[in-house]
């Protein structure tokens, strides 16, 4: 099945493909029977994390770059981006011997602008969000003779995107649905051209976060709000890409949103139990199966990876959260006698049961404690919520009054 919505079709998609063969990594479909367990579906994962660029970016980028004509390819190209786009343009045309601008704006993160400049591009810090830098994009293209190679209303970018749709299927053929994250929306409409060419009858479902539900708004003739700060940043995005809304409404079957949590939890899980880094874009499928678990529950479900480039700093942060989300971590706040050997009962305690300490601190001066009393905080780390609860009611047997600390309260 092909499809006849211009000027996007399965052809372009197969042509980008024919045409960038050998110039990016075909990365692996993988069954995963441990995501599977957890999610009543079987789970197979596209890493797009595994690409050289360590996002899918790069495969619109190559699309875009092989179509330019000699002259285009000495005056060079011009993108917009903070993040991925950017990566892969740079890295792409630095390789094929053309020079590629990068506008970012101002407030782009250090490692985000080093990493473009790493892979060759110059970058070119104006605007103060995505809308001026922008415009400061399409001014400078205009003043140097530049193509602009857009992150995701172009075609010739789509299409490239799109291969992934033929991979995945060529890899895992019994697939009933296909998951994307959706930003612009020119990954998930060339990966529906594709996979619908390929096979009629499987549904490609999109994904957006809460905070950003812009291809719903489009389909829907929506308003709510695109605004606040996502750990899906690199799909935050308020307005979607006019080539691929009609794509969209065609072949998609439906477009899911997913909290901040499920995506916290995505790439946790993503960590812990399929050994891989996913940034906050890339966890959104998987964050829809945690989601909405009756809309996949039995099917054969592939999720589309797209990228890992997750802060090192912030991943930390969401794996500790994600700890004592489920109860592996907590702090206990304890009171008692302020005498000598109560420390030690309550440590003794925790070493018997072998949940591991990881802080303590002593709280004397409280006025709703007696003077002869004191509050213990003590953190600790456990296998699961069940043996929390055995160390909470042994601490309790042996006399002690304790309540567990919300994670958001100070010390």
């Amino acid at each position: 099945m092909t499809s006849s919505i211009s000027p996007l079709s399965a052809a372009l998609v197969r042509a980008a493909r024919e045409r960038t063969a050998g110039q990016f990594i075909v990365t692996p479909t993988l069954h995963r029977p441990a995501l599977s367990q957890l999610l009543a579906c079987e789970v197979y994962v596209k890493y797009e994390n595994m690409q050289h660029t360590g996002a899918f970016k790069a495969r619109g980028a190559i699309s875009k770059l092989t179509t330019l004509t000699p002259d285009q390819r000495k005056a060079g190209v011009i993108a917009m981006s903070a993040g991925n786009h950017a990566q892969g343009v740079a890295y792409h045309a630095t390789r094929l011997g053309i020079p590629a601008t990068i506008v970012m704006p101002k407030g782009t993160p250090f490692n985000k602008t080093r990493k473009t400049s790493d892979y060759g591009g110059k970058v070119v810090l104006e605007g103060e969000n995505f809308t001026e830098a922008s415009a400061a994009a399409q001014r400078i293209a205009k003043e140097r003779g530049l193509v602009i190679i857009h992150p995701y209303d172009d075609a010739e970018v789509i299409a490239g995107q799109g291969v992934i749709g033929y991979e995945m299927l060529e890899a895992a053929p019994d697939l009933d649905t296909i998951v994307v994250p959706i930003g612009g929306g020119g990954l998930i409409s060339g990966i529906a051209l594709a996979a619908k060419d390929v096979k009629p009858s499987v549904d490609v479902v999109g994904v957006e976060p809460e905070l950003y539900p812009s291809m719903t708004n489009a389909l829907t003739r929506g308003n709510r709000p695109c605004a606040g700060a996502t750990i899906a940043e690199g799909i935050a995005v308020r307005d979607v890409g006019g080539l691929s809304i009609p794509v969209v409404k065609a072949l998609v079957k439906e477009t899911l949103t997913v909290s901040e949590t499920n995506l916290e939890r995505g790439i946790s899980i993503y960590a812990t139990m399929a050994k891989t880094v996913a940034e906050g874009a890339g966890a959104a499928p998987l964050a829809a199966l945690l989601e909405h678990p009756e809309k996949f529950k039995g099917k054969k479900v592939g999720l589309v990876l797209s990228g890992g480039n997750i802060d090192a700093r912030m991943l930390s942060s969401v794996l500790m959260r994600d700890l004592v989300r489920v109860g592996q971590i907590l702090t206990l706040s304890i009171e008692m006698p302020d005498r000598p050997g109560s420390l030690f009962a309550i440590a003794g305690i925790c070493a018997d049961l072998g949940a591991n300490v990881l802080e303590v601190s002593h709280g004397r001066f409280a006025l709703d404690l007696s003077a002869n009393a004191a509050r213990l905080a003590i953190t600790i780390e456990t296998r699961d919520q069940a043996h929390a609860q055995q160390v909470m009611d042994r601490i309790r047997a042996a006399g002690f009054t304790l309540s567990v600390r919300d994670p958001n309260e100070g010390n």
